[in-house]
């Protein structure tokens, strides 16, 4: 222990985690609340966490500091399973919605930073501590606003800015977990919105329907063998990509990749049996995801922005509110106000204040309980890890220009 810091290495976080998970299914379990407005249980169980470890802090003085290098290998398994699960056919029928959401994203990037240096104004705060409750650290997240906010500390009169950009990607984390689920049962109260379930789930496994497919230890195996060569590959093409200066996280090479292997390996070998869409991926794919956001939200250390709650809540509520506004007037219309719609809502909302896997985990919680989606589960990731960082480092240029 140094100091006041309890660090916490990468196994016994790992454990915690996995605790933490159980707690939120527990409670999520025994509160309706919870329940019915699809409130992940790894969100549940993740914020109680972050509260025990703000009450330790503040009882004791000890931070809590978990190694979280685990944390981020269960990001890239997730992202695999998805690309394992997508299918070209899906990707030409979702050729319109994915076009949509991409405009829509793209356009929400800039009106987010609007939103953001307009309040700060008001408030009396430079410009760029609006770029810090936007973009950078809602739909950008953690690694946008530590990426950005040695420069806007430098150039733009910001000294704190990493401690803004750090406290408002986790409070816009906070927020992403909690609205999606409330958003999709008021669109499916307010629309009735249904869709004809389609084979297999993509991400979980339902919480009321009947599964006729049995999962033993050699599905699971063959789940784990198949991700871990989908990864391999992946690792290679992301190190290929970095040395023509082409940066992208892993998890997008490894999705990428698995998406090719899955529309390519059925075909040329069809006596193989091929793990899309079966229980047993659904099983690891599901445990990766919750348990990542278990993790992440564990691990909070909500202390540190106590001093900046004032204006920064002030800007992130506005935030929040255009959000849910731009999604029920916007998005949800425009996406068809059918289920795809209301499951892409609850993603947006994830995503948009928070990050990729906080919106798929948004959708998961609705679609185990009303229904498979798997068109949501490949365009939202294609849009959420692909495009944005992209198009957002430019916004942020512009504005802060």
């Amino acid at each position: 222990m140094a100091g006041n810091v309890v660090p916490i290495d990468g196994f016994l976080a790992y454990t915690i985690g996995i605790v933490v998970f159980f707690v939120g299914m527990k409670l999520n379990g025994r509160i309706g609340f919870l329940r019915s407005y699809n409130i992940p249980e790894p969100v549940t169980g993740g914020i109680i966490a972050a509260l025990i470890g703000l009450v330790i802090f503040l009882t004791t003085g000890l931070e809590l500091a978990y190694d979280l290098e685990t944390r981020d290998r269960l990001l890239v398994y997730f992202f695999t399973a998805i690309g394992i699960n997508a299918r070209f056919s899906d990707l030409i029928s979702g050729g319109r919605p994915l076009l949509i959401l991409l405009t829509l994203t793209l356009f929400y990037i800039l009106f987010q930073d609007v939103i953001g240096v307009m309040v700060a104004k008001a408030l009396g705060l430079p410009s760029a501590v609006g770029i810090l409750v936007g973009s950078a650290s809602l739909i950008g997240g953690h690694g946008t606003a530590i990426a950005w906010a040695p420069d806007i500390a430098a150039k733009h009169g910001v000294p704190d800015a990493l401690e803004i950009g750090i406290a408002a990607a986790t409070l816009g984390l906070v927020a992403a977990s909690l609205i999606g689920g409330p958003i999709a049962k008021l669109l499916l109260k307010r629309t009735k919105a249904s869709e004809p379930l389609i084979d297999g789930p993509v991400v979980g496994i339902s919480h009321e329907k009947e599964e006729t497919e049995q999962i033993n230890h050699i599905s699971i195996m063959a789940v784990i063998l198949v991700l871990h060569i989908a990864i391999i590959i992946g690792f290679v093409v992301n190190e290929g990509l970095q040395a023509i200066g082409f940066r992208l996280p892993l998890f997008v090479a490894c999705l990428l990749v698995a998406i090719v292997m899955s529309n390519t390996l059925p075909y040329i070998m069809p006596k193989m049996h091929w793990p899309a869409r079966t229980k047993a991926l659904a099983v690891v794919s599901d445990f990766s995801l919750g348990l990542f956001i278990a993790m992440s939200l564990m691990g909070m250390q909500l202390w540190s922005i106590a001093d900046l709650a004032g204006p920064l809540m002030i800007i992130l509520s506005a935030q929040i509110g255009a959000t849910v506004l731009f999604i029920l007037f916007v998005l949800f219309p425009l996406m068809g106000r059918n289920y795809l719609a209301t499951v892409l809502s609850a993603g947006f909302a994830g995503f948009a204040l928070g990050a990729t896997p906080t919106a798929v985990a948004n959708m998961t919680a609705v679609t185990k309980t009303h229904g498979p989606a798997p068109l949501a589960f490949i365009i939202l990731p294609l849009v959420g890890a692909f495009f944005v960082d992209l198009t957002n480092a430019v916004v942020i240029k512009l504005f802060l220009g």
